[in-house]
């Protein structure tokens, strides 16, 4: 059997990785409601990363496309999660803003996931966490410079 390169083994644990996430997205959007999709906590946490964002723009942070925002915001908006409002600057925009109760969801999901990763990493060193992240940080930089994202983004 050949040997798989450095390469070769980083892409067999990212694609572990984002089936892994994906599938931990799904379970933090059933937390929120259980009819929703992953996708719409992605949105939900980027509303509250960025505060006020119109949904075009929400979506170019999230690298998604508009027709895929749209209905999700559209059910988080009946659920009362979020609440859309004109642009002041661009009247035929709105703006998407997380309702008390949004921010309250987002609030608890997050201090749960975060709950999740300090006892998945319980056994780990602050000094591997630290360079898991330093890597991490790197790649998402990488990989942001080659879609053309904004490397200095929160999100």
């Amino acid at each position: 059997m050949a040997s798989h390169g450095p390469a070769e083994h980083l892409e067999h644990e990212l694609a572990v990785l984002l089936r892994r996430a994906n599938g931990i997205s799904g379970q933090l959007a059933r937390q929120l409601h259980p009819d929703l999709e992953p996708g719409a906590y992605g949105l939900m946490l980027q509303v509250a990363l960025t505060g006020d964002a119109r949904a075009s723009d929400l979506a170019a942070s999230l690298a998604i496309g508009k027709p895929t925002v749209s209905p999700q915001l559209a059910a988080l908006e009946r659920l009362g999660l979020i609440q859309r409002s004109p642009d002041a600057e661009d009247h035929r925009a709105h703006v998407v803003t997380l309702t008390p109760a949004g921010t309250a969801q987002v609030t608890q999901v997050r201090a749960a996931r975060r709950a999740h990763v300090h006892q998945m990493l319980s056994g780990w060193s602050d000094e591997d966490v630290e360079l898991l992240v330093g890597l991490l940080h790197r790649l998402n930089r990488t990989l942001a410079r080659g879609t053309g994202e904004d490397t200095t983004s929160q999100g």
